[in-house]
């Protein structure tokens, strides 16, 4: 990229491994931002008590496991993280992994292969291969997601409909298919209503009520229709016995070098997959607050949070893209919101365990589809499908990978396929001029006569900032570009973004200029695309890099004319403040 931003000395080593937390209180922290994260976490923790359980009944083990995970894996992600606004906890995306671990290997098998992933989070961490796992393209991305969303969603039909089944469910989506169609005779219209409730609750107060805890009142209308109506439903205390009211001591699992070599494979994919959701956590907050995270030290919570989990008998911990937004939009201050959240659980178990018996499946199952069908990335996947023919390749083999193989199958795939569409487009890319020496000789100043002369108030406007991007803007650049954007965009008035040197962008980078449109927008400030070739145009336009947020000319003068007409119709005096979001 020509063009250098403004830098500074590269941070220290402490300063990259220091939890976001002891950076908050050195800043000052007040009562009023004390308050804040209370209700915050009082906030996030409503939400964060039936999914807990929800996701723990749907990765085959007892609902208490859930609350164990959000009380220990979320206090020590937000204690020990990178990221101000994380809220840990079970996340729906484990459930097929985690249900497959313990079919195979058992709650033991479970448990340490959930301290194994947490070791090796830790390193990953250690060694600072954070920035990498940004490294993934965007149509990989989306389609494991998506996958996930669609096993989540069938896991869920068993209880959603009230089934009987002579059999515990098959771990593979086919055969669980088929042996759910074999009793379909045996539905349940009680639960099948208390679903449909449930469902209809939450559906309609995000709709018409969006800051009431529609999840919690959800679970507890049903269950007080459930008991009062005496409905033939299975509840938490039917089929679990209830929840415990506080903690279990802390305890390793047997484990044995034969036991550590057959979860390997399991441990591996739990750390994969929890680095790829706790990273996107943290940058979705970043998007919502303009804050920076530093991701090596959140995997290295990460990792820490995993073994406190398992020792205290819970499952994968990691962080959560639904309740880190909850507590960004619910008024978080710090990390502290997160660990209040941790707190609340612990409470609610202390004060309303026995309660919890009454809570029936099918409303549980109804809350999972709901957040199945949220976790669907359905507008970014039919972007894809319908504007790249590669990366809808790309896409759809992750996506049929991780439905019918797994996960860590669907990952690799995927890598490999993106990166293969990118070495062929690069191809596309190169040509050949025809007499032009290997080695090209220097050429003298008037040898280029329609270049304008230079202007010192392009380099000294102090309201209008130009950079170039020179090269390919894909998926292993998007990472590194779209963070020295993001830190100078709104330091200007006016920002112009040359893209005359760009052959080629693809989807990831796409999507990280239209955050950074996001960001601009936001702090007020103009951003405009000059020398974008109709090819790169339209693959911005695709995902929504476009007017009115963005302006495009087609040379750096014309976009300088333009940043300046803009600035004159909106009359703003003076520069745009910095956003707070220059951490490292």
């Amino acid at each position: 990229m020509a063009g250098s931003a403004p830098t500074s000395s590269a941070p220290a080593l402490t300063e990259l491994f220091t939890p976001k937390l002891v950076t908050v209180l050195r800043e000052g922290y007040r009562l009023a931002d004390l308050r804040a994260d209370v209700l915050a976490g009082l906030t996030v923790a409503i939400v964060a008590l039936p999914l807990s359980m929800a996701i723990a009944i749907a990765s085959g083990t007892t609902p208490e496991r859930g609350l164990f995970t959000a009380a220990v894996g979320g206090f020590l992600i937000s204690a020990l993280g990178g990221s101000r606004f994380q809220i840990g906890g079970p996340a729906a995306a484990f459930t097929v992994l985690v249900a497959s671990t313990i079919s195979r290997h058992g709650l033991d098998g479970l448990l340490l292969a959930t301290i194994m992933a947490g070791v090796f989070l830790l390193l990953m961490g250690v060694f600072r291969l954070g920035s990498y796992i940004k490294f993934i393209p965007y149509p990989v991305t989306v389609g494991f997601i998506s996958g996930i969303a669609v096993i989540l969603f069938v896991g869920q039909l068993h209880d959603l409909l009230g089934l009987t089944l002579p059999d515990p469910d098959p771990a593979d989506i086919v055969p669980k298919l088929m042996a759910l169609a074999g009793a379909i005779g045996t539905i349940n219209p009680a639960a099948l209503g208390i679903a449909a409730l449930s469902v209809g609750i939450i559906v309609g107060l995000r709709r018409w009520r969006p800051h009431w805890p529609g999840i919690l009142i959800a679970v507890i209308a049903t269950s007080l229709a459930g008991a009062l109506l005496h409905l033939p439903v299975e509840t938490i205390g039917t089929r679990f016995g209830g929840i415990p009211s506080t903690l279990p001591s802390p305890a390793l699992p047997p484990f044995s070098l034969d036991k550590i070599q057959a979860v390997l494979p399991d441990a591996i994919a739990f750390a994969l997959l929890g680095a790829i959701e706790s990273l996107l956590s943290a940058m979705v907050a970043d998007g919502m607050t303009g804050r920076r995270h530093r991701s090596n030290m959140e995997l290295v919570a990460q990792g820490i949070a995993n073994v406190g989990s398992a020792l205290f008998g819970g499952i994968c911990a990691t962080g959560t893209v639904a309740r880190t937004a909850t507590n960004v939009r619910s008024g978080a201050r710090s990390p502290l919101a997160g660990m209040f959240h941790s707190v609340f659980i612990v409470l609610f178990m202390l004060v309303a365990a026995p309660l919890a018996s009454f809570i029936p499946l099918a409303a549980l199952a109804g809350v999972l589809v709901v957040v199945a069908w949220n976790m669907a990335e359905k507008n970014a996947f039919a972007t894809l499908i319908r504007t790249s023919p590669g990366d809808a390749v790309v896409l759809l083999a992750t996506f049929g990978l991780t439905v019918f193989r797994g996960l860590t199958e669907g990952i690799i795939v995927g890598f490999a396929l993106g990166a293969l569409l990118f070495i062929h487009r690069m191809a596309q890319q190169a040509g050949v001029e025809v007499h032009v020496p290997s080695v090209l000789e220097d050429q003298a100043d008037a040898a280029s006569p329609a270049r304008p002369p230079y202007d010192p108030a392009i380099a000294t406007d102090p309201d209008v900032a130009v950079y170039r991007i020179t090269g390919a803007f894909f998926f292993g650049a998007a990472a590194t570009v779209g963070a020295v954007l993001e830190r100078i965009a709104d330091q200007h008035r006016a920002f112009v973004i040359d893209f005359s040197a760009v052959p080629f962008i693809d989807s990831t980078a796409a999507n990280t200029m239209e955050g950074i449109a996001r960001k601009a927008a936001r702090h007020h400030v103009v951003l405009l695309i000059s020398g974008a070739s109709p090819a790169v145009r339209k693959s911005l336009a695709a995902h929504g890099v476009g007017a009115p947020a963005v302006l495009f000319e087609r040379n750096i003068e014309a976009a300088m004319g333009a940043a300046h007409a803009e600035i004159t119709r909106r009359g703003a005096p003076g520069v745009a403040a910095p956003a707070q979001g220059t951490e490292p």
